[in-house]
């Protein structure tokens, strides 16, 4: 896979929205990830043909914000059903038992709750999307 292609694949994941890409043909495989803003950067990965897009984080103090954190993998749901507006929004006010999203896990639905008071700041992950433990999922903007 040349430079010509993967930029051809990062400008798809742009017009589309994507957060991730992951391609398997036979022995060549890529993965491309990218985030929100800033300029976007190809690091080919040693042994196969992959790379790896990141988008840079955004400069500037993070004015002593709470980092909420995923506490499991699974797949997080920023509603409780697909009709439903979002838990939470940027802007929004929350305290320790407000509910900020579910991550699915093993067929589970698990209430994830802020554990802390404060304004959402970021969003820092998308509808559907596949988490990790210790992820970051929102930031605040403690009480």
């Amino acid at each position: 896979m040349d430079m010509e292609e993967i930029k051809q694949l990062v400008q798809l994941m742009v017009d589309n929205d994507l957060s991730e890409l992951d391609i398997a043909d036979g022995d060549r495989k890529i993965s491309l990830k990218r985030g929100g803003g800033g300029p976007v950067s190809v690091v080919p990965a040693p042994a196969a043909v992959s790379a790896s897009t990141a988008i840079a984080p955004r400069a500037g103090p993070t004015e002593n914000l709470v980092d909420i954190r995923s506490p499991m993998v699974g797949t997080l749901y920023a509603a409780p059903s697909p009709d439903s507006d979002p838990y939470v929004t940027v802007g929004l006010a929350i305290n320790e038992e407000s509910v900020v999203c579910i991550i699915e896990a093993m067929k589970v639905m698990n209430e994830i709750k802020a554990e802390c008071s404060g304004t959402v700041v970021e969003i820092c992950v998308r509808n559907a999307q596949p988490v990790e433990y210790g992820q970051v999922l929102f930031r605040v903007r403690p009480a």
